[in-house]
């Protein structure tokens, strides 16, 4: 449940605009930073209710867009891009790599809830594949020599993550 004051802020965030919708996107991203990172059912009532789109329309924003997570997800998100540009620099490797010093699959994340493994269509950054992004980070070109450093240096950071982590929300 959110505060009254997160309340009226999201509300008067829609507001601003002709019509209330326009806010849906800004409503959703800041009830998955209240909720630690995730949207769980609570988060869909009250960004519809806020936003007046309706549940299912809510619902079906949270599960297009790559960044609204509907299950609890990791401290840092890494995403491995394989659009055609990466996938011909050998993106398939990286997610390997990737996997093997994480110990897990694409779309999940890791039992101490530290890192989410997925993969994203395109990163916008052909020139330089393959590539991955690690919260706000852009890396690329990636090679499987850089995984260890760069897994290394993202763990070892205790702030600036990009997304809020409640431990409450950890997954088990």
């Amino acid at each position: 449940m959110i505060s009254d004051a997160l309340k009226v802020q999201l509300t008067g965030h829609c507001g601003h605009y002709p019509s209330r919708r326009v806010g849906l996107i800004f409503v959703m991203q800041k009830l998955q930073e209240h909720y630690g990172g995730w949207l769980p059912e609570e988060a869909i009532r009250e960004a519809a209710e806020i936003s007046g789109v309706p549940e299912t329309e809510v619902e079906g924003v949270a599960t297009f867009y790559n960044w609204f997570f509907r299950e609890p997800a990791g401290r840092h998100i890494i995403v491995v891009c394989d659009s055609i540009s990466c996938y011909l620099c050998g993106c398939d490797r990286i997610a390997a790599n990737l996997e093997r010093k994480l110990g897990i699959k694409l779309g999940e994340t890791t039992p101490d809830g530290m890192f989410t493994l997925l993969p994203v269509v395109c990163l916008g950054n052909c020139d330089k594949a393959p590539s991955i992004m690690v919260d706000d980070e852009l890396y690329g070109p990636v090679t499987a020599d850089m995984i260890d450093e760069i897994i290394e240096k993202t763990a070892s950071e205790t702030h600036g993550t990009r997304r809020a982590h409640d431990e409450r929300n950890r997954p088990v």
